[in-house]
């Protein structure tokens, strides 16, 4: 399992040039399900997500998770499995298949909402969808569940 986690100061996802799904200050979290994650590779990446120590502290020092203050705009994206080892043209055969992908995808957000008191907003599973975010600093980190030590 794959997260690319930014820190944003504003998120929205739109699909058919509706807005389906917007935060605020927060992180804006793309979500990639592979071929075999469990259970533990989604409690691994949640935990890590919601502790980060990304937000400033009163003296402006990264040092703070977030808050009910914040939310979190969660967005599938099978993509974050892409290969380019044969070429030019990603490969995208480490991603779950869609079935296996949607279920691990609709837990992860149920325990997403289960463990966090602030907004969650989602985007659609398996659609084109058009996101917009305002970087806040920026701040962007990688977490996957299968190189745990990076």
């Amino acid at each position: 399992m794959r997260c690319l986690v930014r820190r944003v100061s504003h998120a929205s996802v739109c699909l058919d040039k509706q807005v389906i799904g917007e935060i605020g200050k927060g992180l804006l979290v793309y979500l990639g399900i592979e071929t075999g994650d469990q259970a533990g590779d989604m409690s691994w990446v949640l935990k890590k997500l919601l502790g980060m120590r990304v937000f400033d502290d009163s003296e402006g020092k990264m040092n703070e998770s977030l808050t009910r203050d914040e939310g979190v705009l969660l967005i599938s994206q099978f993509t974050l499995f892409g290969n380019l080892k044969k070429g030019t043209r990603p490969s995208f055969n480490r991603a779950a298949a869609p079935i296996d992908g949607r279920k691990m995808f609709e837990e992860f957000l149920h325990q997403l909402r289960m463990e966090f008191e602030g907004a969650v907003a989602v985007g659609a599973f398996g659609r084109h969808m058009e996101i917009e975010a305002v970087d806040d600093g920026p701040v962007s980190i990688w977490l996957d569940s299968r190189q745990r030590g990076y």
